[in-house]
């Protein structure tokens, strides 16, 4: 699945009901995150339920080192929310990753309007600790 299916799927569901199924749905569709990555290294602080990112740096190939990541959630809703962070930005070089907003995104598809406050800055947390981490790789790689 790529992000532009997920906001074309977004664009044929009207009810934000329908919306909120369709986003639990990308949640389940996440891959297995083993036990032993739910650690505190991987926590995401500033989320209201709890929420791991554990990140690999891929450095195959002869070509720019690419994050990609496993997430996991005790929350549905927030799962889906990983779904699609991990949709828009797993696979992709650092500078990718900075060149990316996903915030405007999520606005695009109305978050703004249908996302509590706390889920809103868990979101943002999220988002926080994917650029920190694209930023790490670039300084280690220089």
């Amino acid at each position: 699945m790529t992000i532009d299916e997920i906001r074309e799927n977004f664009e044929l569901l009207d009810e934000w009901d329908d919306r909120y199924r369709y986003v639990i749905e990308l949640g389940r569709t996440l891959a297995p995150m083993p036990e032993a990555e739910h650690s505190a290294a991987n926590k995401v602080n500033g989320c209201a339920s709890q929420v791991w990112l554990s990140k690999q740096l891929d450095r195959s190939g002869n070509s720019e080192p690419r994050l990609n990541y496993l997430g996991d959630s005790d929350a549905h809703i927030v799962r889906g929310l990983i779904a699609i962070l991990l949709t828009l930005y797993s696979g992709h070089t650092p500078q990718q990753i900075l060149s990316m907003d996903a915030i405007a995104l999520f606005d695009q598809l109305g978050f703004r309007e249908h996302l509590t406050p706390q889920r809103s800055n868990g979101l943002r947390s999220m988002v926080e600790r994917i650029r920190s981490d694209a930023r790490e790789a670039l300084a280690t790689a220089s």
